[in-house]
């Protein structure tokens, strides 16, 4: 079907009224206000130029068509025009085409197209200037000491931000586009002796077989093509938005998929682990580093088990030593546990979600409002206990504790399906749980990589490294997960 598509595409007219009529026809110029031409006369042609309002800069158009009006001041008119434009385009990226299609997608993506008379070639200039912010700092990856700098909905700006930290000549940006409309760019970032091959045949192919009207959700799209990932909660790639981040996975030999339109970048392979990482271990010293790391851990366990593990004893308190017999409410409600629990970790995610859609000035009005009456007074009236408020607290801060937002979701929606087999089935329900949960991880295998590694299969040196912040001299091996063809960061002396 694609080779059909490839053969059946239109070359570009010799006359610029031939491509006119098609632009009129079949792309709405004259229609849609923002697709406009501007024609002009050089040397007795009809030459043309196709460009989108808002996508281009205005300021080197105008520079490039006095380049051009000039001609017709200096040369005669039986010089060759198609080679005097090409020279006198002056502008460093100039490519030539030979159908309407690519006519047409170089257009709509921001470019702008010169085309004369009794030639089938058109010029492309890249001239797009992209509506969006600047780059700066991301919200969910701040850290205390480190660059402000952040990815940023366009994608030339962002390999931008990753080739300045990698000067490398082997860092290469291979970019397609995909969607039978959106057309959006995508573009696969990796260094060319240390990737694996395998992975980047892949990571392309997947991306090739993409069929879609439109990838207007970006990234996230994309990454349910690739993976195939259905109602599994867990993310398979590691989302950032920091550019120092992305650059350190490159040199690892991990492959990077930037899609325009989209202020993050996709990180693969990745396991459980990777998602726990945090650019604040690596601006601190290797001591402090691996201290902020422990206490991510612990709260990410918390997020998961501390809920269930407690009210497993408020069940069965036989189960508690003497010395910890205080645990578990005090007085009798008439709410049951387990419902207050659910209302309780429910409400938490109902004043999450009310967070991200209140505007910021009225965001520290409605914590209180979630804090102080709806928190105490729902304690007051004896719809809560004080311990589960206290419990369902603390497991949502280990929540927050998580790098990844994705993740994090993903760690709530399993705590809530262990507390309803702990409810069911007791103790064995929490073990049988747990080990069920264990086992479901490790037979994950996001291309072709097991889930839990290093923990599942066992490799001790890397998972020293998880759970130590190793200082960088020491890191003189990259992770065996992406099976590099460089292996080491360092040069062996």
């Amino acid at each position: 079907m694609t080779e059909n598509k490839t053969k059946n595409k239109m070359p570009i007219p010799e006359s610029v009224d031939k491509i006119e009529k098609y632009m009129k026809e079949k792309i709405g110029l004259g229609k849609s206000f923002d697709l406009g031409v501007r024609k002009l006369k050089i040397l007795r042609k009809n030459v043309q130029i196709y460009y989108v309002n808002g996508l281009t800069d205005s300021r080197i158009i105008v520079e490039l068509i006095e380049e051009l009006v000039a001609i017709n001041d200096h040369e005669k008119v039986s010089s060759n025009l198609f080679e005097i434009i090409e020279n006198r385009l002056v502008h460093q990226s100039i490519v030539q085409i030979k159908t309407m299609d690519e006519l047409v997608d170089q257009v709509l993506s921001g470019l702008i197209v010169v085309v004369m008379d009794g030639e089938c070639i058109g010029f492309v200039v890249d001239v797009r200037s992209y509506p969006g912010r600047t780059p700066s700092e991301p919200d969910t990856e701040r850290v205390v000491r480190g660059s402000r700098d952040g990815f940023v909905e366009n994608i030339i700006v962002n390999t931008a931000l990753t080739r300045r930290r990698i000067r490398d000549e082997r860092l290469r940006f291979e970019i397609t586009r995909i969607g039978e409309r959106s057309k959006t760019d995508i573009a696969i970032g990796y260094i060319e002796d240390i990737a694996n091959p395998d992975l980047l045949d892949i990571v392309r192919k997947e991306i090739k077989s993409i069929e879609i009207d439109g990838i207007t959700m970006a990234d996230k799209t994309v990454e349910e093509f690739i993976f195939k990932q259905g109602f599994n909660p867990f993310p398979q790639v590691r989302y950032t938005e920091r550019a120092d981040v992305a650059s350190a996975h490159l040199l690892d030999g991990h492959v990077l998929i930037y899609v325009d339109t989209s202020p993050s970048v996709m990180i693969t392979p990745t396991s459980y682990f990777y998602h726990l990482q945090h650019a604040e271990e690596f601006r601190q010293s290797p001591a402090v580093g691996t201290f902020v790391r422990w206490i991510r851990f612990l709260g990410v366990i918390a997020s998961l088990f501390l809920l269930p593990l407690w009210f497993l004893f408020v069940m069965e308190p036989s189960l508690l030593p003497e010395k910890l017999s205080f645990i578990g409410p005090n007085e009798e409600n008439n709410i049951p546990i387990i419902l207050q629990i659910f209302l309780a970790d429910l409400g938490v995610e109902f004043f999450r979600m009310a967070a991200i859609h209140t505007p910021t000035p009225l965001s520290t009005a409605m914590g209180l409002i979630a804090a102080v009456l709806i928190g105490q007074i729902a304690i007051d009236v004896g719809l809560f206990t004080p311990e589960v408020i206290l419990y369902v607290a603390l497991s949502a801060i280990g929540n927050y504790t998580t790098p990844s937002y994705e993740l994090s979701i993903a760690n709530k929606i399993v705590r809530l399906i262990f507390l309803a087999v702990v409810a069911i089935f007791h103790a064995p329900g929490f073990i049988i749980g747990g080990t069920l949960f264990i086992i479901w991880l490790a037979n994950n295998k996001p291309l072709n990589i097991p889930y839990l590694w290093p923990f599942i299969p066992f490799h001790p040196i890397a998972l020293w490294n998880v759970l130590v912040r190793t200082s960088i001299p020491g890191s003189v091996i990259r992770p065996s997960i992406v099976h590099t063809l460089n292996r080491y960061k360092q040069p062996i002396k």
